[in-house]
């Protein structure tokens, strides 16, 4: 995977937990959650992904996605054996 690609995905990953934190004090300040500056980030952030993600090599990525998802359960199972010995 480019590092150019890379760098793209972190950027627009940060965006799209900036626009759920937004979301989440909206909520609980009881506010209307979508509002007009919330959509346009939001299509801003797809507008911007799409041209990355017709790039990636999806096999390779999902092949990466279910090992870090094996080693997470691993993990989990480990600390949960641990914390109940």
């Amino acid at each position: 995977m480019p590092s150019i690609t890379a760098v793209c995905l972190v950027i627009f990953a940060l965006a799209c937990a900036a626009l759920a934190v937004l979301t989440i004090r909206l909520q609980r300040s009881r506010q209307a959650v979508f509002n007009g500056g919330v959509l346009l980030a939001m299509a801003f952030a797809v507008a911007a992904a799409l041209p990355i993600l017709s790039r990636l090599p999806w096999a390779e990525l999902a092949e990466e996605a279910s090992d870090q998802a094996l080693a997470a359960i691993q993990l989990l199972h480990a600390a949960y054996v641990i914390l109940t010995l």
